[in-house]
């Protein structure tokens, strides 16, 4: 069992919702990503979502954009992402550590970090070596992912894939047979960060996904505070939350980073569980 499935099993036991966090490695400083993910677990993060910054991130809006371009700017790339995993993992072997990106980055490490002669992934072995737990590709269809499915799998991770509002039924099919952990409901047309988030509408197309994906569903895009959270997690197995993070801390200073991330998330918390 995967510590993601482990974790998810865990609050199914006590009745609770995932609180997953989002934030892009690296930012708003290079050193902080580290202690920034201890202070959301202390707060009640179940899973960490770790953003790997890239130059042309597709499914992301102005907010998460510019965080990435920041953190590139400080010479954050997958090195060291793997890194401050590394470096998380010093403290904490509990708390699920998802990487989410763009094929780009994946398959340069690949070029870069692999050794000729051999199978198999450099980025899944290193990744599973640092601590790492899931992968979520945004720009990996599903029907070209068996292999690397397979791989993350053998290595004890798992291949989490995004569903929109226009996933059909044999979208929502292929996604069942090579994903594992979680998937990722977006619940708005559009990047993240954008729009109104639509309840309801999460509401109705929640069952649609139960009846092809069998593993737990967590939703996000367009949750911004605790009453949307709290929304959202009467009826998805786990919310989302990265764009209102990202908008929090970009300006602060280093030493309000951590306890500002921290009092937002209890309060998100607090209303998840309520």
């Amino acid at each position: 069992m995967s510590r993601i499935e482990a974790t998810f099993s865990a609050l199914k036991a006590q009745g609770r919702k995932a609180l997953i966090p989002y934030v892009t490695a690296g930012f708003p400083f290079a050193d902080i990503t580290p202690a920034l993910m201890h202070g959301m677990v202390e707060a009640g993060a179940d899973v960490i979502e770790l953003g790997v910054p890239f130059s042309d991130p597709m499914a992301d809006g102005p907010v998460i954009q510019k965080a990435g371009e920041k953190a590139l700017s400080l010479g954050v790339g997958m090195v060291q992402v793997l890194d401050q995993v590394r470096e998380f993992r010093k403290r904490n072997n509990t708390t699920p550590v998802v990487l989410m990106g763009y094929a780009n980055p994946v398959e340069r490490y690949d070029q870069k970090h692999g050794t000729p002669g051999t199978t198999g992934s450099a980025f899944v072995r290193d990744a599973a070596a640092a601590g790492v737990d899931g992968v979520l590709i945004v720009d990996y269809p599903p029907e070209e992912c068996e292999a690397f499915a397979a791989d993350l799998r053998a290595h004890g991770m798992d291949l989490i894939f995004l569903l929109a509002p226009t996933s059909t039924s044999e979208r929502m099919a292929q996604v069942a047979r090579v994903a594992s952990g979680y998937v990722y409901y977006v619940s708005l047309k559009g990047v993240t960060g954008s729009g109104t988030l639509d309840t309801a509408a999460v509401e109705q197309m929640l069952p649609r996904i139960r009846q092809h994906v069998h593993i737990p569903v967590g939703v996000g895009f367009g949750i911004r505070d605790a009453a949307t959270a709290q929304a959202i997690g009467k009826v998805a197995d786990a919310v989302v939350i990265g764009s209102r993070i990202i908008q929090l801390i970009e300006d602060q200073e280093h030493a309000k980073v951590v306890p500002m991330t921290m009092d937002f998330l209890r309060g998100v918390r607090k209303a998840l569980d309520a």
